[in-house]
């Protein structure tokens, strides 16, 4: 597009901007709809998910409840060659750090020069505890980093500016599904605690059935409350991280199973947190979106406070507990001080809307300002500009020659972001058949790496410690 169509086309940069979404599992889908939603109130919205083993499944989407004008899967070569074909304003990248070097190195291969190319945004999902470097240097060269509080922020400069790259993408926003109602405790309400578990803290079998035994003896100790086991995806489907012991088949090895009063759920989060009285984690993210409402929240210290398991992140919170605390009946509260300081408003700035839904005017960090405001600017500012600069990654064929291409190539792309031959398959010329053939292929293909991951690798590792 010449530039001066490109500016012209954006003369209203606010309304009906053609946004696209790529995201590699469902909780960055979640994440990256949304956060397209607040950047661009009602977008044309076009979603693609990045074939991989975290392809979220139908079920899992739906969970999610985030809905697209149109959602596909595709591979990182066919995703660059759509972006070059349909001219998009704005590109969303809710992607594992890789993936989304992956694509802005494509993205400079297709436009090496000033251009009229679409703004690039990307960020985090949640909490960031871990590979925080690596991470951050993987999504260097995009229009806007997207930090979810004053405190990542910070964090995201240091580290630009620790490498001497550029850190005036960093822009202070907020996560996008902190939203929902004020936690307000009523008499004749029952008391509801909800454990919300992660796929991969803590990792191993023991841990993860003590922690579940634990919340089955909670359960005991208090009849008159209802305990939920929050689960995030179902055995054999995958979220962000892997989950090779679902606590579905550890709750069958408890002896007597499970009280009454205590049992596994799905869900949309916010939805479970309309009726929960008490948040219990060992680090989700799941701790921030109850702390926003003002729902007492515990992050637990049973397996210590250890960077291993994230809830480090959570020092000076208030929230740091034990089992044996909650079930003497403690409900830890945030400290206001530091949840300013994650971009948590606490009770006063939750709003009335589902976290699931809400696309706009989510409350942010402090007096119940709008958290996007200034990343809304920022993307004004440059979908204005006549052209963009080209992307410009820290990570080069100077700066990292034995890190990247490695990077690229599991992305089928070559050391210059060009892809591969091959790379690229357009299915116009398929048969109907043969489009069904691949598809269910492929399916097979990921059951069998899910199947690796949970049962064969587990009972492989048990059988080498004989």
């Amino acid at each position: 597009m010449p530039a001066s169509n490109r500016a012209a086309s954006r003369s209203h940069p606010r309304t009906a901007l053609r946004v696209a979404v790529l995201a590699d599992s469902d909780t960055r889908w979640k994440w990256g709809a949304l956060t397209a939603r607040r950047l661009a109130p009602e977008p044309h919205l076009t979603g693609f998910l990045l074939r991989g083993r975290a392809t979220p499944t139908a079920r899992q989407l739906g969970e999610v409840g985030v809905r697209a004008d149109r959602l596909s899967e595709v591979t990182c070569a066919q995703f660059l060659a759509e972006i070059e074909r349909e001219k998009y304003d704005v590109v969303v990248l809710a992607l594992v750090g890789g993936a989304v070097q992956a694509v802005l190195h494509g993205v400079r291969a297709l436009w090496p020069e000033p251009a009229g190319r679409p703004v690039l945004v990307t960020g985090y999902v949640g909490v960031v505890y871990e590979k925080l470097a690596d991470g951050l240097l993987l999504r260097h060269g995009a229009d806007l980093v997207l930090a979810n509080s004053r405190y990542d922020a910070g964090r995201f400069r240091a580290v630009y500016a620790g490498v001497g790259a550029d850190a005036a993408a960093v822009t202070q926003t907020a996560l996008p599904f902190l939203d929902g109602a004020a936690y307000e405790k009523a008499g004749s309400r029952a008391h509801t605690v909800v454990f919300a578990v992660q796929p991969s803290v803590p990792e191993s079998r023991a841990d993860r059935s003590y922690l579940l035994e634990r919340a089955a003896r909670h359960a005991r100790l208090h009849p008159e409350r209802e305990v939920l086991i929050k689960l995030r995806s179902r055995p054999g489907e995958h979220t962000t991280h892997l989950e090779e012991q679902p606590y579905q088949r550890l709750a069958e090895r408890i002896p007597g199973g499970l009280p009454a009063n205590c049992r596994l759920v799905y869900g949309n989060m916010g939805e479970v947190l309309d009726g929960t009285d008490l948040l219990v984690t060992v680090s989700s993210t799941a701790a921030l979106e109850s702390l926003h409402r003002g729902i007492p929240t515990a992050v637990l210290t049973d397996l210590g406070v250890r960077e291993v398991l994230g809830n480090h992140h959570f020092l000076g919170s208030g929230c740091l507990a034990s089992w044996d605390q909650l079930d003497a009946g403690l409900l830890p509260q945030g400290d206001p001080e530091w949840l300013a300081d994650q971009g948590v408003t606490g009770a006063s700035g939750a709003s009335g809307a589902s976290g699931a839904s809400g696309a706009s005017g989510a409350s942010g960090a402090s007096g119940g300002e709008d958290p996007f405001t200034d990343a809304r600017a920022r993307l004004g500012e440059l979908l204005d500009l006549p052209v963009l600069p080209a992307v410009a990654p820290y990570y080069t064929q100077v700066t990292a020659p034995g890190y990247l291409p490695g990077i690229l190539a599991r992305h089928h792309l070559a050391p210059d972001g060009t892809p591969l031959p091959g790379a690229v398959r357009e299915s116009g010329g398929e048969s109907r058949l043969r489009r069904w053939l691949r598809s269910h292929l492929r399916e097979a293909a990921r059951g069998a790496y899910r199947h690796g991951v949970q049962r064969v690798a587990p009972m492989i590792r048990r059988m080498g410690e004989l």
